[in-house]
């Protein structure tokens, strides 16, 4: 009998990704797709999918506890994968509740199925955002797994908030959970709000580029295949109750990625606009993944700087993604969030 793992969100960047993996990796494995398609999740991204025997798509929303559980029924999954999140900082500060119901009660609704039908294992996708932040004159320190929990914003919240709820799940009910913490991803898919894709759509418009204040603060990077593949073996082989942590070993602060971008595009700096910072800007981001490293064997193989050349190329090859994805409500949303910015 085929394994059947049910992927939450596999329609967005990350959870794509990680469905294109499994379904050229781990050929044996039936892959259920649950996703409500919100803005960022631009259909195209999954036609070749689609075409699979072993890929099946729901349109369905992870806090709707009817459909999930019919879901459950009918599928049987072995393993469940939450991805499914509102993950965009500026928007949790326009509009948290949507962070909130998503983030904490979509996860409560999967964990209430995954009791009522039985799993093997519950994997909760978080954030090293959790952990709130660093101070840049302190490049020794970084997150580990058992850092104090101290979120910045609505999102980082609404995803800390998950976190303890799995734990809870586990220690209570004994559902046998992971979790793992991500430091920022990046690569081919990523919706156009996110901070590389945004700045390569409009480099290669000639538009000005909106980098929040001086542009110093520092994000540990990741691949999103490298990310993926640290999912994968969390599940086959981290221990149940446990938290890991996935990093990047790339810090690079937002200033020197723009302009690493308009090189690579062959652009000029004075694209850069500096706009007003974000609200309770968190000034840097690293992620200590050494227990990953000794326990499951993982490592990122993507170094940044191959990372980038990829991710720029695949973009500028698939402009027509893009397109499709900056229109309607995404451009209102940008035009709202930047607009004041000055």
């Amino acid at each position: 009998m085929k394994k059947t793992i049910l992927i939450t969100g596999g329609t967005g960047f990350i959870g794509n990704c990680f469905c294109k993996l499994l379904l050229k990796e781990r050929p044996e494995w039936r892959v259920i797709n649950v996703d409500v398609c919100t803005y960022a999740a631009n259909p195209s991204t999954i036609k070749e999918e689609l075409k699979n025997p072993n890929y099946k798509f729901y349109k369905t929303d992870i806090r709707d506890r009817g459909a999930i559980y019919k879901i459950f029924e009918d599928e049987k999954p072995s393993v469940v994968v939450n991805f499914a999140a509102e993950s965009h900082v500026d928007r949790s500060i326009l509009d948290p509740e949507s962070f909130l119901t998503t983030n904490i009660i979509g996860t409560e609704v999967l964990m209430d199925a995954c009791r009522k039908y039985g799993i093997e294992r519950y994997h909760q996708v978080s954030t090293d955002e959790v952990y709130g932040d660093l101070p840049l004159d302190r490049p020794d320190l970084f997150f580990h797994e058992d850092t104090p929990l101290h979120t910045s914003s609505p999102y980082s919240t609404s995803k800390a908030s998950a976190d303890l709820l799995v734990l809870a799940y586990y220690r209570t009910y004994g559902l046998p959970v992971t979790i793992s913490r991500c430091s920022n991803n990046y690569g081919p898919y990523q919706f156009p709000e996110k901070l590389i894709p945004l700045m390569i759509d409009k480099a290669k418009k000639d538009l000005p580029l909106p980098v929040y204040g001086e542009g110093l603060n520092v994000r540990d990077w990741l691949y999103v295949e490298d990310h993926c593949r640290g999912i994968l073996a969390v599940i086959e082989k981290g221990r149940v109750g446990e938290v890991y942590n996935l990093g990047g070993h790339n810090e690079r602060n937002n200033l020197y990625i723009v302009k690493r971008i308009l090189a690579e595009l062959g652009k000029p700096e004075s694209l850069i606009t500096h706009v007003a910072d974000r609200h309770g800007h968190d000034q840097r981001y690293a992620i200590d993944p050494h227990k990953a490293n000794v326990e499951l064997g993982w490592d990122p193989v993507t170094t940044f700087e191959e990372g980038i050349k990829k991710t720029i190329k695949w973009y500028d090859e698939n402009q027509w993604w893009l397109d499709e994805c900056t229109s309607g409500d995404y451009m209102n949303w940008l035009n709202r969030n930047y607009k004041d910015r000055k």
